[in-house]
């Protein structure tokens, strides 16, 4: 006999809850699926916006164009050393012109040969040089005004009331390289301790469109000068490309700092008396060494005899106090009565 297929039971494939399940109300249920969209809504604007991931990271800029080749301890040291360079060429400047010369560094900073070139004024002055043995074309620039002044006061002007609006001359030029040379060998010369440098002028330009010295992202070490002579108060710069400046910092930080003076120990303090040490006795006895005799001559002392002493005995006379030999003296008498004098202490 076959069951019936329509009374047979019918099993379920999911398990039976358990008997402590807690059951939820319609409320709760409810309360649940609106919690869910509403964190599904919020992550799906934060997917919308990208943007939102990156709110709290600190983004720094960095001009790659710019690049800095020179940490900052080398900058300073760097600066250091041209700070001497300026207060040694102002003076050498002012005694080759007979006229206050005064220099003063404005700003040291490096900069692409592209944006040197772009903030140099047209018309210009503009010397190339080279300096043996460093790689590169290094740059000078003089103010048109700078150096026509420089020149009046040359052939004898009182380097006032200049006239820049004029193109400089063959002659004034060659006056020019002789003042351009003086500054090459005083920079030349600061280096003397850390390399042997020896400057030549390449040639002039007077415009940066046309300067083609270096590469447009070559990085150079600008120095600014503010120089006075005069009436004139111009800009001079001075460019070294970062091929040329290499070798010097490596020489440079190979260079030991002179170390700090210690200040010199105080000395110690006198030694202070202790009222404590008023009323102690100590024994003091004076002794000399001179005479000698043997045991039997010693045993046969008796009151009455007489001692031969030498009289040189009286001047080394040694003092002991408690027992330890302190002073050195010599015999004597003081008011009738027997003293030492003393001389000078024992050696420890």
């Amino acid at each position: 006999m076959q069951p019936d297929p329509q009374s047979a039971p019918v099993l379920s494939e999911e398990p039976a809850p358990p008997v402590d399940a807690p059951v939820l109300s319609p409320a709760e249920v409810d309360q649940l699926l609106t919690q869910v969209s509403d964190d599904s809504g919020q992550a799906g604007e934060e997917d919308a916006d990208p943007r939102a991931h990156c709110r709290s990271v600190t983004v720094q800029p960095y001009n790659f164009r710019q690049p800095s080749f020179l940490t900052a301890g080398e900058l300073r040291r760097l600066r250091l050393r041209h700070e001497g360079f300026a207060r040694s060429l102002a003076a050498r400047l002012s005694i080759y012109l007979r006229l206050d010369f005064g220099l003063e560094i404005t700003q040291l900073q490096t900069l692409p040969f592209a944006s040197f070139c772009a903030r140099l004024t047209d018309p210009t002055q503009i010397a190339l040089f080279k300096v043996e043995p460093l790689p590169g074309l290094c740059l000078i620039e003089l103010r048109p005004r700078l150096g026509l002044t420089i020149v009046d006061r040359l052939m004898g002007g009182p380097a006032r009331d200049v006239n820049p609006e004029r193109d400089i001359t063959e002659i004034e030029q060659a006056l020019l390289d002789q003042v351009t040379q003086i500054i090459l060998v005083e920079w030349c010369g600061h280096w003397a301790k850390t390399q042997d440098l020896r400057p030549f002028l390449i040639g002039h330009e007077n415009s940066g469109r046309f300067l083609q010295s270096a590469s447009a992202d070559t990085v150079m070490l600008v120095l600014s000068l503010e120089a006075r002579v005069g009436d004139c108060t111009e800009s001079l710069q001075l460019a070294v490309p970062s091929q040329s400046l290499e070798p010097l910092i490596r020489a440079l930080s190979r260079e030991v700092e002179p170390p700090t003076p210690t200040p010199a120990a105080p000395p110690p303090p006198a030694p202070a008396w202790r009222a404590k040490l008023n009323d102690i006795r100590v024994p003091v006895s004076a002794e000399w060494s001179d005479l000698e005799m043997s045991a039997r001559e010693l045993a046969a002392l008796k009151p009455g005899d007489l001692l031969r002493l030498d009289p040189r005995a009286f001047s080394r006379v040694t003092v002991r106090l408690g027992g330890l030999p302190r002073f050195h003296g010599r015999l004597g008498t003081q008011a009738q009565r027997w003293a030492i004098e003393l001389d000078q202490p024992t050696l420890p």
